[in-house]
């Protein structure tokens, strides 16, 4: 059995120990290490860090040691070693948050990882609320932060989550910024935020789910990976009748996937695959989103649909399941809309007659707005449904 070295003894005791009744932040300890190898070794954390690969326990060992030592410079990062309860009472190691020194001393950066047993029960919302509520009181570098910034991989909800429960205002995505983890030759996007001493440390946006729904013939569920499989090309339809960049294709889909999923954790959408009650195979897809901020009172209805999937009735049902979704109260689970518009082309019959079958009305007709294949110019029209005469 490895014989671990002694514990450093005086650093640590500058490390403020932090909680809040369930999470408790300290100075690492050599006993942690065992269940940092553990953390460290988890495909997730593998995905999103950039950890030493292999990592070995002389690894866990030194980032110990270091992290402990960091206390003692006045200029250094602070981590943390975050302790929580498991269901037997007993204490557990966690993971680790770190905050490290940003462009000026009134600015840090945010980092932190989760153990696999730890995750999933809020713990780390509840660190980075600690850690940043210490490094506004606290003249961490010697001035006080004003300003505390968070990064990660896009595509790491997790993370994402965490900042988002804890108050973080998303800036937006900075491309190509961020070594990839498995050594790819190509940069990797990040997702960019911050928080300040006058943001409330809860969220600033609804994050909206694809909450499933089903009908007679077909279901409303999340989108998945797998259903690129199941798209098919647009062979026929007028480039007009829809945005090419919401236009769903193969090639694309991955791309198209994530920005819909950043709509739902804006709070701006809510984006639905449509797929076959018997089989689950996706037949297309329908959105309730917001083109102004996140989805409050009133917002847009849209729907695209695979060729093979028209002329059964899918798309009047799937339209239904989210028009009542969308107006239903917020007591019941729904998003409590007080009205819902949409657009369409005036050509496109099949999509007008999808609104007519819920309930929606035209009210207004622009005159030459859609570009035609042959050179001329369409129509379009704006049509209506006002949540108090829905009848669903």
């Amino acid at each position: 059995m490895p014989v671990e070295p002694a514990e450093p003894a005086a650093p640590a005791d500058l490390a403020p120990r932090l909680t809040d009744g369930v999470v408790t932040l300290r100075a690492h300890t050599l006993a942690d290490v065992d269940a940092l190898l553990e953390q460290c070794l988890d495909p997730e954390s593998l995905r999103w860090t950039t950890v030493p690969r292999p990592y070995t326990r002389e690894h866990a060992v030194g980032f110990v040691e270091g992290n402990r030592a960091a206390w003692a410079s006045p200029s250094a990062t602070r981590s943390w070693a975050i302790e929580w309860t498991d269901a037997d009472g007993t204490p557990r190691f966690g993971g680790t948050i770190d905050l490290r020194p940003g462009a000026a001393a009134s600015a840090g950066e945010l980092g932190f990882g989760l153990h696999p047993d730890a995750r999933g029960r809020g713990l780390m919302s509840r660190a980075v609320r600690l850690v940043t509520a210490h490094a506004f009181a606290t003249p961490v570098w010697g001035a006080p932060v004003t300003r505390v910034h968070w990064r990660a991989i896009a595509g790491n909800w997790g993370s994402r989550r965490a900042a988002w429960a804890a108050g973080f205002t998303f800036h937006g995505t900075i491309p190509a910024s961020h070594p990839d983890p498995d050594g790819g030759p190509e940069a990797l996007d990040t997702w960019a935020a911050s928080l300040t001493p006058d943001d409330a440390p809860s969220p600033r946006t609804p994050w909206l789910e694809a909450t499933p729904r089903e009908g007679d013939t077909v279901r409303l569920r999340p989108w998945r990976a797998d259903d690129v499989d199941a798209i098919e090309t647009r062979e026929g339809d007028p480039e007009h009748w829809m945005p090419a960049r919401s236009v769903l294709r193969r090639e694309t889909y991955a791309r198209w996937l994530r920005d819909r999923q950043e709509r739902m954790a804006e709070g701006t959408g809510i984006d639905w695959c449509v797929a076959d009650l018997a089989t689950d195979r996706a037949l297309g897809g329908v959105t309730v989103f917001s083109r102004s901020g996140p989805v409050t009172d009133v917002a847009e209805l849209g729907y695209q649909f695979f060729p093979s999937a028209r002329g059964r009735g899918a798309a009047k049902e799937a339209a239904r399941l989210a028009v009542a979704h969308a107006l239903a109260p917020e007591a019941e689970g729904g998003l409590g809309l007080r009205r819902l518009v949409a657009e369409t082309a005036a050509d496109n019959e099949a999509s007008n007659a999808v609104l007519r079958s819920v309930g929606f009305v035209p009210f207004g007709r622009e005159h030459a707005v859609d570009r035609l294949a042959d050179g001329g110019w369409g129509d379009g029209l704006h049509w209506e449904l006002l949540g108090r005469v829905y009848e669903g």
